[in-house]
């Protein structure tokens, strides 16, 4: 079972925060499991000035003095000799040793986490891993992302993005489409990262719609691709095989590796219950160990998870001031 216990008599409630492209949601927890939003701001994403100034003043209006420490879960890879982070999405971060810079602007310990990290921890902890040694949280959003928790604490590793499964591992090439033994040729798609056929190319919804588009020739958004899909379309049931063949051999191989007894799915694609639970199949006919119970199941946390996650952090005292 995993230890979960956690200090709680300095912070009977602790700050988080969850920072995208979009929005700055600042949000604080009064129990383990739960978190209120208190206010969402747009993020400055271009001026490193704007952001800071941004964070001082949710900071100023709703922690006020007192010295509690803030969390805050956002996509990134952070080093984890350095601190410095690099954040597409908030371009102004990037370069920057921002738990330092912000824990000296905002007066008060800041701890950086990984969004997807996040995500993982708190289904690990609170949500659909509750009870699990190992457990592999996968995001399946715009993209692909992933964290790893054993024994209710995050495993970043030597690089800081040890669940990372998104980018390194490549796809498959062929597809047997119909379950006959005869695999057709796919082309691997460039990946933004610079490298070719990484799982990001394909596997979130972005990416499903690529599949679709080399598949077919076709534009066509991964709402109505699913919705076909599930209504009996040849094409569509043509797309979805070919994408469950390709995520779900490199999901398996990460679940071999890590040995992880549950996977929980959150981000967008998880909202599609029958695409779980094709994908929990898929994942399990490829394991080295044959599970008789589910894999892959649908998160718990599907909007305030990285808040969560944060929030669990934030309780994990081997990072606070006295």
């Amino acid at each position: 079972m995993p230890d979960t216990s956690v200090e709680q008599g300095q912070h009977p409630s602790v700050f988080v925060a969850d920072i995208g492209g979009s929005y700055v949601r600042l949000g604080v927890s009064d129990s383990p499991g739960s978190v209120r939003l208190v206010e969402s701001v747009p993020t400055p994403i271009d001026s490193w000035e704007a952001f800071g100034a941004t964070l001082e003043a949710l900071a100023d209006r709703h922690i006020g003095e007192t010295r509690s420490p803030l969390v805050i879960s956002m996509a990134g890879a952070i080093d984890p000799a350095s601190g410095v982070i690099c954040a597409s999405n908030v371009p102004c971060v990037s370069g920057r040793v921002l738990g330092a810079e912000l824990s000296s602007r905002l007066k008060r310990r800041i701890r950086i986490a990984n969004d997807a990290d996040c995500l993982a921890l708190a289904e690990a902890v609170e949500g659909a891993g509750a009870g699990h040694d190992v457990v592999f949280g996968v995001v399946l959003g715009s993209g692909v992302g992933g964290g790893l928790v054993v024994g209710g604490r995050v495993v970043g590793g030597a690089t800081g993005i040890a669940g990372e499964w998104g980018h390194g591992l490549p796809v498959s090439t062929h597809v047997d489409f119909d379950g006959t033994g005869h695999a057709e040729p796919v082309n691997a798609l460039r990946c933004a990262c610079g490298r070719v056929g990484c799982v990001d190319t394909i596997g979130g919804a972005r990416g499903l719609e690529r599949l679709n588009a080399l598949l077919h020739g076709e534009q066509k958004d991964s709402h109505a691709l699913l919705d076909d899909w599930q209504q009996g379309s040849d094409r569509a049931r043509r797309t979805v095989s070919a994408w469950l063949a390709l995520v779900s051999e490199p999901l398996a191989a990460v679940v071999n590796i890590t040995g992880a007894s549950v996977v929980p799915v959150c981000g967008g694609l998880s909202n599609v219950a029958p695409l779980i639970d094709a994908l929990d199949a898929a994942v399990r006919g490829r394991t080295l160990r044959q599970f008789r119970e589910r894999v892959v199941v649908p998160g718990a946390f599907r909007h305030d998870g990285g808040l969560i996650g944060a929030a669990i952090i934030a309780r994990q005292d081997d990072w606070r001031e006295p």
